[in-house]
């Protein structure tokens, strides 16, 4: 996070930007984890996302089909981005 002067606030993280196209943009076809179970939290946002896109919701989809499922429901219902 940045303050009003668009310093970074202490302790907060910042991205490098020479991090740019590395894994903090990687395909979710290319994760090493992609074929595991999705994350609780994104079964939880994903739940969310089909309910207001009133579509059926997946509980088996895996870590990176449900990113990719995020990813099109958040551009359908306008969301999260």
């Amino acid at each position: 996070m940045t303050d009003q002067s668009g310093t970074p606030e202490p302790g907060t993280p910042e991205i490098d930007p020479s991090l740019e196209g590395s894994n903090v943009d990687k395909d979710p076809d290319e994760w090493v984890t992609g074929d595991e179970p999705m994350t609780g939290a994104q079964a939880s946002y994903l739940k969310t996302l089909c309910d207001q896109a009133d579509e059926p919701f997946d509980p088996k989809l895996s870590k990176a089909e449900a990113s990719k499922r995020i990813d099109a429901l958040q551009d359908r219902t306008g969301r999260g981005r």
